[in-house]
């Protein structure tokens, strides 16, 4: 048998991979399964986007290498900069602090490759994406676990974090709206964040995708709005939440110009860079439809708004962080997370996502996403309340 890579033995299996197997044997058994396990959009991306698309994709230039190829055409980054300064009052410049991605997910490979050296120390929130932890170890560095817990927001305690462990990190993975709780952050962790890192020398890459997916007044932030940002880090972002665009593949990485020229050149190494007519249907979404997010925010809402209201009828009752598509709902008393997911499964053909799969601080919860159409979702919910019952 041939040998494969000695780094892919240690990096678990991938959470939504596992998942679908999962789904996929149950469906070829006949079981009615819902899930709601993975946070891919239902609603269909924008007609104008797509129609963009369409016109770019008819002209033959659009069929040559991309422009600019790895760092994304200069129209697409001066939109981004468009976008950052009227959406957070951030100011870029799209030659030196902007990158397009294929999705914000090969950001953070990127981040790993060119910036860590192998054996370099990346702090990570337990529980967190688990992206992260598998680009850390493909690059040969040392994933260290920062635990984020509902008495402290889901916000790390920087102060907490051993100074010895401190002073040999390179590298910070964060990501909020916090995917898996919900949480947001503040200004004020921003300014404590960036000291943080100046005073140990840490490049931050901070993970934005659900930065518009916002309720109860929340208020729209960047990492870069603080004083100091750009000096210590990166922030990845892009359109497959805003614009239900998922499967196109477009984001960008904006901020630190050292970074972004790292990032740059291991891209360039890669990848050929983001197909032309997606770029354009991305210039497209960011001028034109910032409108569809109000939209889709209504359409979460109205779910969010479904799911609490059923689980308080079956007695789970938790006060939600306001950030995401996702709610991270405590299990009942006398059940872990992986015991109230079988049971979900096994009683009401339900699948959700574990919280125990985003790290050891995930124990006691699970997630549940919101984007399932509304008649599959009340579904779920009435099996739900039964199974509870």
């Amino acid at each position: 048998m041939l040998q494969t890579a000695d780094r892919l033995k240690k990096i678990p299996p991938y959470l939504f991979v596992e998942l679908r197997k999962k789904i996929n044997k149950a469906k070829a058994e006949g079981i009615d399964v819902i899930s709601l396990a993975i946070g891919d959009p239902v609603e269909p991306t924008p007609d104008s986007i797509i129609d963009e698309l369409c016109v770019r994709a008819r002209d033959p230039e659009n069929h040559r290498y991309p422009t600019d190829e790895e760092k994304g055409m200069l129209a697409f980054r001066q939109e981004v900069a468009r976008w950052y300064n009227t959406r957070f009052g951030v100011a870029l410049d799209p030659g030196s602090e902007i990158l397009g991605l294929i999705g914000s997910k090969e950001g953070c490979h990127h981040f790993i490759l060119g910036c860590m050296n192998v054996g370099d120390t990346v702090l990570m929130t337990d529980p967190g994406y688990p992206a992260y932890r598998s680009s850390i170890l493909m690059g040969g560095g040392e994933p260290y676990n920062v635990p984020i817990l509902e008495k402290n927001g889901y916000l790390p305690v920087l102060e907490d974090i051993p100074t010895d462990i401190a002073k040999k990190a390179r590298g910070m993975f964060l990501n909020y709206p916090n995917n898996p709780t919900g949480a947001c952050a503040t200004r004020e962790f921003f300014n404590r964040l960036v000291d943080f890192a100046k005073q140990f020398d840490i490049i931050v890459c901070y993970d934005n995708p659900y930065g518009e997916v916002l309720f109860d007044g929340q208020e729209r932030l960047s990492f870069l709005m603080a004083k100091g940002a750009k000096e210590v880090g990166v922030e990845l972002n892009s359109l497959s939440k805003l614009f239900n665009m998922t499967g196109w593949r477009i984001g960008m990485a904006v901020g630190n110009p050292d970074v972004i020229a790292a990032m740059s050149k291991v891209k360039e190494n890669t990848d050929s860079g983001i197909f032309n007519p997606i770029q354009y249907a991305g210039i497209h979404a960011l001028k034109h439809e910032a409108k569809y997010i109000d939209h889709l925010l209504q359409i979460y809402g109205r779910r969010r708004k479904m799911v609490l209201e059923a689980l308080g009828r079956s007695g789970i009752v938790f006060e939600p962080p306001k950030g995401t598509f996702y709610l991270w709902v405590p299990v009942p008393k006398g059940k872990t997370a992986i015991e109230f997911t079988n049971f979900l499964f096994d009683k009401a053909a339900i699948v959700v996502a574990a919280g125990t799969a985003y790290g050891q601080y995930g124990e006691g919860y699970i997630r549940i996403s919101l984007t399932v159409t509304d008649d599959r979702l009340k579904e779920a919910m009435n099996r739900i309340e039964k199974a509870l019952s």
